[in-house]
């Protein structure tokens, strides 16, 4: 069965917005990471926000290896109120998010990576649907933008499976929900 999986730059402060303006160094074992995690998955999943962002930059950008990946790799978009995508390869999803997501992981194929979108991967990780939480902790306090975890949160414990530190000072830290 396919795994859910959200890899998110986070700031000391639990920043998550725009990080490509607070996350100013970028090192060989950050790359390793990233490549690593989309080796692993064929297909991505986000959140309207994101989409409708992504959506403006991906489909022209240059920028590789992510543009060839994420400009042909199947994508899910989790919306309400989007009523259409004319990003080739998406798919909204409009019904029930577990129902949605139980289908997904049932059809053959690698992990299905959710990009960006703190707002889903709340959602994700209060209905027991996302199987592991791959957190690239920058040292830097970022202030102010959308963070991971607000104040109406739910009490969510999760277990550490794997940790290490990068040359530039950057945690990556993977959890998995607690059994």
């Amino acid at each position: 069965m396919r795994k859910v999986v959200s890899s998110l730059f986070i700031s000391l402060d639990g920043v998550t917005e725009s990080p490509d303006k607070w996350q100013f160094a970028f090192d060989d074992e950050m790359g390793a990471e990233m490549n690593a995690v989309l080796e692993a998955q064929d297909a991505v999943l986000m959140g309207r926000v994101t989409y409708e962002e992504w959506a403006g930059y991906w489909p022209t950008s240059t920028d590789e290896p992510f543009a060839s990946y994420i400009n042909g790799a199947p994508k899910y978009v989790a919306s309400t109120t989007l009523d259409r995508a004319d990003w080739e390869n998406t798919t909204i999803l409009k019904g029930d998010l577990a129902e949605e997501i139980a289908r997904l992981k049932s059809e053959p194929g690698g992990n299905i990576g959710v990009a960006g979108s703190p707002g889903l991967v709340r959602s994700l990780l209060e209905q027991d649907l996302l199987d592991e939480l791959r957190l690239m902790v920058s040292p830097v306090v970022a202030g102010a933008g959308r963070r991971l975890f607000g104040t109406d949160s739910t009490l969510k414990r999760l277990e550490l499976e794997k940790s290490a530190q990068t040359g530039t000072g950057t945690m990556i830290l993977v959890y998995r929900a607690a059994s």
